[in-house]
């Protein structure tokens, strides 16, 4: 960098707006190198109001070009004569995930800023009004929703911190041109200029053409992508207030019937903003429209069930639950056990004891249903299907085969910790069975917050 005229400008005068309203915490810049993130690092390092929150920058190598590690020490000079301390993070980017390189790379890119940003934090990143035209674009191409088509948010949170992205308002050629006034050397990626990428096959094939049929295109997908902005802001609101209308009392469930007369436009959000907040991964458009034609045509007597990666949702009666995959279970599955201390449960389903434990080994086992058991428990004048008993105290399908049974000798003396019987009260004496299970089993009787016949809690 060579001796430059005097900081003023469009940049500049921007920037120091942008300050004035920005939270307070400590200032990064995300710094490629590149023209774009060094304009935006060097006009914010000769703002007396930025270094006052002790502006930083980081580096992200990826490790993806030969050249990559003398990129960083560029950055490492560059930083040095503003007179601004670096980060240099290293990654890993996964190349066999089926993401793509891009989306891999930014991902990796991503991940390294929130680990490294400090508690209250504010990440200032280059994007500008010609990437927002190409996010918009993107999104719109994807079929994507008011929330995909507001494009980039100039301010959210991000980590420990905040994302900020002050240049949305500026195009690119004013970067450019601050960059070239301030006589300012930086590093061209040869991967920007790939046409594999889409990003990249916009940008240098698609967007010349757009702009030189309508100039104005950057500025209309601005407006458009601000308008986006506040509709989805208002479905937001619209969705959290519906959700907790709809949801059950286990927040794993929700009525599905209420779900199916939301209009078409809260439908979805409502669906991906309770799976969210139960971290789960949330479906595509495909898996949301494969859920509802299921609830529409299965009779009352199915119970359908939508699956994508990491997630399901399964429909019992009037509830519809989200729950991550259950593990496979051996239906022959048995072990021996003598009551003291804790039985370790196949296939994620926890811990069995019994409390107190007894004073004496007893010859006990436990097992899994295997279709048949019958269950007398105190009180009871008759023996009961102990399938009846599960279908009547409201436990979903896929659960019943999940509840650990124990046995002595040929004799059934507990289902988990809801029922007893007769037997099992004469020979466990004190003792209850006490269940830790992995997976809550929630029942239409403790929904209504009625207790469970002879409960063993």
């Amino acid at each position: 960098m060579h001796a430059s005229p005097p900081h003023t400008g469009p940049l500049i005068s921007h920037l120091q707006d942008a300050l004035a309203s920005l939270p307070p915490g400590p200032l990064w810049v995300g710094y490629s190198g590149g023209m774009d993130s060094l304009a935006l690092l060097h006009a914010l390092a000769v703002l007396p109001e930025a270094r006052a929150r002790g502006l930083a920058a980081i580096h992200v190598d990826h490790g993806l070009h030969p050249d990559s590690a003398d990129w960083a020490q560029h950055c490492r000079l560059t930083a040095a004569t503003l007179q601004l301390p670096l980060r240099i993070v290293r990654v890993a980017v996964a190349r066999a995930g089926g993401e793509g390189l891009e989306a891999a790379a930014r991902a990796a890119r991503q991940a390294a800023f929130r680990q490294h940003l400090p508690a209250g934090g504010v990440l200032a990143l280059a994007h500008h009004a010609d990437d927002q035209s190409e996010t918009v674009l993107l999104k719109l191409l994807r079929g994507a929703g008011p929330e995909g088509l507001r494009g980039m948010r100039p301010l959210r949170p991000f980590g420990a911190g905040r994302l900020w992205r002050p240049l949305l308002g500026l195009a690119r050629a004013e970067l450019a041109a601050y960059a070239q006034q301030q006589g300012l050397d930086w590093i061209d990626d040869p991967s920007n200029a790939d046409p594999r990428h889409a990003r990249n096959f916009l940008r240098h094939s698609v967007l010349p053409v757009l702009r030189a049929r309508w100039p104005r295109l950057d500025t209309a997908l601005g407006h458009s992508a601000r308008w986006q902005a506040a509709a989805a802001e208002q479905l937001d609101a619209d969705a959290e207030l519906a959700l907790a209308q709809i949801q059950g009392l286990d927040p794993a469930t929700l009525r599905w019937q209420d779900w199916l007369g939301l209009s078409d436009a809260l439908r979805p959000l409502v669906l991906r903003r309770w799976l969210r907040g139960l971290c789960l991964p949330t479906p595509e458009h495909v898996h949301i429209d494969q859920l509802q034609q299921q609830l529409d045509q299965a009779g009352g007597d199915r119970n359908p069930r939508v699956s994508w990666a990491g997630a399901e949702l399964r429909r019992y009666r009037d509830l519809l639950y989200a729950l991550a995959p259950l593990p496979p279970l051996a239906a022959d599955w048995e072990q021996a056990w003598d009551g003291r201390g804790e039985a370790a449960l196949p296939a994620g389903l926890g811990q069995i004891w019994l409390d107190p434990p007894p004073e004496q080994g007893l010859a006990l086992r436990l097992r899994l249903r295997r279709g048949g058991e019958q269950l007398r428990r105190p009180g009871d004048a008759h023996t009961r299907e102990l399938r009846d008993l599960l279908q009547q105290a409201g436990i979903p399908p896929w659960l019943r085969c999940r509840i650990p049974l124990l046995y002595a000798g040929g004799e059934l003396l507990a289902v988990g910790d809801l029922w007893l019987s007769v037997e099992g009260s004469r020979r466990l004496g004190a003792s209850r069975l006490r269940w830790r299970p992995c997976v809550t089993l929630q029942t239409e009787a403790s929904a209504r917050a009625i207790d469970r016949p002879q409960s063993l809690r």
